[in-house]
C-alpha cells in the first residue's frame, strides 16, 4: 500500500481518482450567468457557489479571484419544464425539469486540459405540484449535485 500512495503522489494522482499536477495551487469559479430562455432567479448564483464548494471540498486548491491556475466559467443555457407521462385522460401526470450548463474549463498549466462543454442534468415531479419554494429547492439542489460532480470527474478525475 505504502508503494501505491508513494508513486501516486509524485504524478498528482491520490486513491479518489482525482488528477491535479503539483504545480497546480488555485482555482477560480467565475460567475455563471443565467441565459436560458426561461430565467429562474437566484439559480445562477447558487450553482456558482455549489461548484466552488464541490472543488474547494475534494481538493487541496485554494480558491483564488483572479490568475488562478484553474478556471471555470459558463453560463445556464436551459431552464426548461415538461410533461413527462400522461393521465388517461391525456393530463400530465408527471413532469421533468431538466437544466444544462454550458461550461468552459481551462487549466492555466496545462492547455490540453480545456475543455468547453455542456452538462445537463433533470428532475422529475408530480405535475400536480408547483415548482416552488422546497419542490424547486429539492429538484435544484439534486440536479446541481450531479451537474457540478460531473464537471469535477470531467475536470480532474480523468477516468
Amino acid at each position: 500500500m505504502l508503494t501505491v500512495l508513494g508513486c501516486g503522489s509524485s504524478n498528482g494522482y491520490n486513491l479518489n481518482g482525482i488528477s491535479v499536477a503539483e504545480d497546480v495551487k488555485t482555482f477560480q469559479v467565475n460567475n455563471f450567468y443565467n441565459n436560458a430562455e426561461i430565467v429562474e432567479p437566484g439559480i445562477d448564483r447558487q450553482f456558482t457557489k455549489r461548484l466552488q464548494e464541490l472543488v474547494k471540498n475534494q481538493t487541496r486548491l485554494a480558491l483564488d479571484i483572479n490568475s488562478a491556475d484553474l478556471v471555470y466559467e459558463g453560463e445556464i443555457t436551459q431552464f426548461r419544464v415538461t410533461p413527462m407521462t400522461a393521465t388517461a385522460n391525456q393530463r400530465a401526470s408527471q413532469n421533468r425539469l431538466t437544466v444544462t450548463v454550458n461550461v468552459r474549463f481551462t487549466n492555466n498549466r496545462n492547455k490540453k486540459d480545456d475543455f468547453e462543454k455542456p452538462f445537463s442534468f433533470y428532475y422529475d415531479y408530480d405535475a400536480n405540484m408547483l415548482l416552488t419554494g422546497a419542490m424547486l429547492n429539492t429538484a435544484l439542489d439534486e440536479i446541481f449535485e450531479r451537474i457540478t460532480q460531473d464537471i469535477f470527474n470531467e475536470s480532474l478525475a480523468k477516468w
